[in-house]
């Protein structure tokens, strides 16, 4: 079956879920797409509703599913309000709307949007920085790096290190220090122990991705002494759980 036989049978939303689509969320176009791997897509979202937008680094947009009011959350790595273009990194993982969604986009389609709104107040952190996450962090590290400030310091867990190493390379994070995940989570010792090198160096530290992890992380930072007042947390997923961010 071919992708736009998939589209043509999928349900379409009923006149509440459109009226309050059309309340709530804008449209934009898909100006390019690009598989930088196997479960990564580079996404230009371009569009009228895209200029002069007040958007800040760790802001987040929400992005129908196209089915009702299913909705999938990511982080912008840059945002030009001028020309109305946003940037996004796509995580494919599992057979989920969003992977199934990043998965089958090509460049002209239309998709519709809401925010950008507060996800990650990253207001008074100040450098040296320390960032901590997975996959899904990446688009914030990019995000980060665009500031005018010293370079972060980037320790990520991840399921595939052949494959995140390049995709880091593409968006500019390409010193990122990458640790691959282990079975019951043996490799989270071995990661606290990184970002927790920093502590000394009056470091702040952003706490990413996983909710687990991020608490063992927060443990082992706490436990060398740094106080909540130099870290900022946010969980984008937890096993088993939906709709966290």
């Amino acid at each position: 079956m071919t992708d736009s036989a998939d589209r043509l049978q999928e349900p379409q939303p009923g006149y509440v879920t459109r009226t309050l689509l059309r309340w709530f969320m804008r449209p934009a176009r898909v100006a390019a797409v690009s598989a930088v791997s196997e479960h990564f897509r580079l996404v230009d979202l371009e569009g009228d509703a895209l200029k002069n937008i007040a958007w800040t680094v760790g802001e987040k947009i929400q992005i129908s599913m196209g089915t009702g009011l299913m909705a999938r959350t990511y982080t912008p790595i840059s945002w030009d309000t001028e020309r109305g273009r946003t940037r996004l990194l796509a995580f494919m993982h599992g057979d989920a709307p969003g992977s199934r969604w990043a998965g089958g986009l090509r460049e002209g389609d239309t998709c519709q949007f809401f925010g950008p709104r507060r996800s990650l107040d990253l207001s008074g952190i100040e450098a040296p920085l320390v960032l901590f996450g997975d996959e899904t962090s990446f688009a914030l590290a990019a995000a980060l790096r665009t500031l005018q400030s010293p370079r972060t310091t980037v320790i990520f867990e991840v399921s595939d290190v052949a494959e995140s190493g390049p995709v880091l390379e593409e968006i500019g994070l390409g010193d990122a220090n990458l640790t691959a995940r282990a079975a019951n989570d043996a490799h989270l010792g071995a990661v606290a122990d990184k970002v927790a090198a920093h502590a000394s160096t009056g470091a702040h530290f952003v706490l990413t991705g996983k909710a687990p992890a991020i608490q063992h992380v927060n443990r082992a930072l706490r436990a060398a002494g740094v106080g909540s007042s130099r870290m900022k947390t946010k969980a984008y997923w937890a096993p088993g759980k939906t709709g966290l961010d």
